[in-house]
């Protein structure tokens, strides 16, 4: 192995200090950048048909890819998100008057637990209505005091979500634009052989597809499903739980059912058997199946990983970076995996020789 020179040896101090600063630098609004890199492999196919459509003009075609990713994606989570707040305040509002009471549904609750249930919820001082009132009055005051604070600085917040949504797009026109040119470079700048380069980026970008189409179409099945289940049962607000189970089915395997199983659980303590049963029959063989069967057609089939593999990257990635999460853990789970592969293969060609 050569040894570096005193100059190359600079360079190389100098390079990882810029390199360093400019990720502190682009650190604020990460989440930005990170989601405009996803929607820009995303739509990569899109952009592309269109640059046929528009004969090579990239600066239009990437407009009317931007224009297309702004109607059938940013307006419709707009719309969501304003009723979603519409139906939270109005589930408030029952819970306010008395509507919906705390007591009620304890009481009817307690009374169908089995006796080790109630032995355990002793321990923690939850078996009666005043423990748990006192519990959830100290876990109020709490929250109450964070949301405070925040709601002194929703200006500030508001700011720099439209801030980071402007980043976003203004990015994500430049990385559809100039793509395949970014592209090119990063590979050259990356000190690998060809072959390498080619399997990694590969296996980058075909993870990222997967798991966001993947997850994202498995988390649109089950909160409608969900949704739908509520409206029919005549539950509250059944797009406040829709849009819950859609975000919590990003946990594989349990997510959507840490919505529908209490409600399942409080019909049948309030004596609504076959709302009670009809909605387990449907979390279980319905709303489960769609978890059970799309994601790993969805997402494992495409990233060629086990589904143990996907669950675990994904609810690791979740718990480390949030809801970015769930496409980071399954890309660097299929990035390791790649690499290891990668080793291993040469590796053995080395042992042959």
């Amino acid at each position: 192995m050569p040894t570096l020179t005193l100059h190359q040896k600079v360079f190389l101090l100098l390079l990882s200090i810029v390199t360093i600063g400019f990720g502190w630098i682009l650190a604020p609004y990460a989440g930005a950048i990170f989601w405009g890199v996803v929607l820009a492999i995303l739509f990569a196919p899109v952009y592309r048909w269109l640059l046929r459509k528009t004969r090579g003009r990239a600066g239009l075609a990437s407009l009317l890819t931007l224009l297309l990713i702004v109607v059938i994606v940013i307006l419709p989570l707009s719309l969501i998100s304003v009723s979603l707040v519409n139906q939270a305040a109005s589930v408030v509002e029952m819970v306010r008057s008395g509507e919906i009471t705390v007591g009620m549904f304890f009481n009817k609750i307690m009374a169908v637990l089995p006796q080790w249930s109630i032995n355990l919820l002793e321990r923690f001082h939850l078996s009666s209505l005043a423990s748990l009132q006192d519990k959830l009055a100290e876990g109020a005051t709490q929250v109450s005091q964070v949301v405070a604070v925040k709601a002194i600085n929703v200006g500030l917040y508001t700011f720099e979500f439209l801030t980071s949504l402007c980043i976003m797009l203004y990015l994500l026109f430049f990385l559809m634009r100039d793509g395949s040119t970014l592209s090119a470079r990063i590979k050259g700048a990356v000190p690998l052989s060809r072959k390498y380069k080619q399997r990694l980026f590969t296996n980058f970008t075909t993870v990222i597809r997967a798991t966001v189409k993947g997850n994202i179409l498995v988390a649109i099945a089950q909160g409608a499903l969900g949704g739908l289940a509520f409206w029919f049962l005549d539950v509250p607000a059944p797009l406040l739980w829709a849009v819950l189970m859609a975000f919590l089915s990003l946990l594989p395997a349990v997510g959507a059912a840490l919505v529908w199983a209490p409600v399942a659980v409080y019909f049948l303590a309030t004596g609504a058997i076959w709302q009670g049963a009809g909605l387990a029959a449907f979390g279980v063989f319905v709303i489960g199946l769609v978890d059970n069967v799309l994601r790993p057609i969805l997402v494992g089939k495409d990233t060629k990983m086990p589904d143990y593999v996907v669950l675990l990257s994904t609810v690791g990635g979740m718990a480390l970076f949030g809801l970015n999460g769930f496409v980071i853990g399954p890309v660097v789970a299929a990035l390791f995996i790649a690499s290891w592969d990668l080793f291993v293969s040469a590796s053995e060609f080395q042992a042959e020789d």
